[in-house]
């Protein structure tokens, strides 16, 4: 087997110099102890923002997750949406009716956002909300929420969900969560946060390195690889009750997990047989099927969203490179071609590309290409990028990177003009991925 750049050890499922740090397990965490939420500093826009005006809702001020600001700043994040300021208006209108449609045309606003919270008898939140057509005088949408005040958090990112699909016709992912591991002094933390990095909690924390999360498709368990027995194993997390199962711990190397679109499998790597190699095993760990036989390296292992094929990294031509081949195993068609590191694929929601990672002059980015083509588009300028996960909309690829020698959190858009950096108060951030999408309505 050729000799492998020290990155690429895929025996192992990743290329990480991961060291255990001391031994016995913390086991599962409790919920009570600290943890630092996240924050995003937004770099670009897209070229031909749509303004927005989102006004303070009615009351909103009463409660500490006030959804007008937290539905403005989801839109700003995603780089389409520019604020558009009207100014002083008195109390802002919270019905059609109270709309004073000259005054907001002439401070030129044209999508006026309005709502209301509204307390009911039984303790419950009435949260209402209108996207009104300044020029028209009219609604374009709007819905209405009974909720506890507990999720007005989650609301807001219902709301600005709504918002984002009505003015760009593609669905929004702010009710998304993602999770990521946080490397700690003493300790790896696996949490979960919404997409724009609060509500973080952790699920599970160990001395021992977690790498390699996957969320399964309908978001009710999480797949990862931990060391806590001394060698890499599967585990799957089930998120409802916290209970957790093996999913593989064969003798080597268990790794790479990923979740095939209908959840009744996954692709894994296993190195049971000598080499890295990518098995087939059901969500409940029997039937393991071996996919790849080659005496390379083959891991990393992505399902396209039609489930019939995969993508994955091998290093079977001299070096690691994208390859696909059927998912039920079978020959293996080479993809990528530009330079000699490509790896980490994974597959774009529509099918139509895939992201992956790129060595180029020392430094490791993400890049995309669009399937059929050689051209890498790269996306990313920094010099340890590593774990692109694509949005569920296809949008945005998150990505873990370093900022002030520290891992962090980083998204682009797909086209690399859009660009965000994710930020908290300690640890090392790795190993990101993006939740499915739930419908918001």
């Amino acid at each position: 087997m050729p000799n492998m750049p020290k990155a690429f050890i895929a025996a192992a499922g990743r290329r990480r110099a991961l060291q255990g740090l001391g031994a016995g397990a913390l086991g599962l965490a409790l919920p009570g102890l600290a943890r630092a939420a996240l924050t995003i500093e937004i770099i670009g826009g897209n070229s031909n923002q749509i303004p927005i005006t989102v006004l303070p809702f009615g009351n909103e001020e009463r409660y500490k997750d006030q959804v007008g600001q937290i539905v403005l700043a989801d839109l700003l994040r995603s780089g389409w949406f520019r604020l558009q300021d009207v100014g002083s208006i008195g109390k802002p209108p919270v019905e059609p009716s109270d709309v004073d449609w000259r005054q907001f045309g002439t401070r030129g606003a044209s999508n006026l956002v309005i709502g209301n919270v509204v307390e009911r008898s039984d303790g419950k939140l009435a949260v209402r909300f209108r996207l009104m057509d300044v020029a028209k005088q009219s609604q374009r949408t709007g819905f209405s929420y009974t909720v506890g005040v507990e999720q007005l958090r989650a609301t807001a990112h219902k709301i600005a969900d709504v918002l984002y699909e009505e003015l760009t016709g593609e669905a929004g992912v702010f009710s998304t969560r993602i999770c990521y591991v946080v490397k700690g002094t003493d300790r790896f933390e696996l949490q979960v946060a919404d997409a724009d990095g609060a509500n973080s909690d952790f699920i599970l924390a160990h001395r021992e390195p977690i790498i390699s999360p996957a969320w399964s498709p309908d978001g009710s368990k999480i797949a990862y690889v931990s060391f806590e027995r001394r060698k890499p194993i599967v585990f799957v997390h089930s998120l409802a009750d916290g209970s957790r199962q093996v999913l593989a711990n064969f003798e080597g190397a268990n790794s790479s997990p990923s979740w095939s679109p209908d959840g009744r499998q996954l692709a894994i790597t296993l190195t049971r047989d000598g080499v890295a190699q990518i098995y087939s095993v059901a969500a409940d760990g029997s039937a393991v099927n071996r996919l790849t036989n080659s005496q390379s390296i083959d891991t990393e292992a992505s399902w396209s969203p039609d489930g019939r094929t995969l993508l994955f990294t091998s290093d079977r031509g001299g070096s690691p490179q994208v390859y696909r081949m059927p998912s039920s195993g079978g020959p293996a068609d080479r993809v990528t071609f530009e330079g000699n590191y490509n790896v980490t694929p994974r597959w774009s929601p529509d099918g139509r590309s895939f992201c992956f990672i790129q060595r180029n002059s020392g430094r490791y980015n993400v890049a995309i290409q669009e399937l059929g083509s050689r051209e890498a588009v790269l996306l990313t300028d920094g010099r340890n990028d590593s774990s692109p996960t694509f949005a569920p909309n296809g949008r945005m690829i998150l990505y873990a990177s370093e900022h002030n020698k520290r891992g962090v959190l980083a998204a682009v858009s797909r086209d690399g003009r859009i660009k965000q950096r994710f930020s908290d108060t300690g640890g090392n951030i790795r190993e990101p991925a993006w939740g499915p999408l739930f419908k918001s309505r």
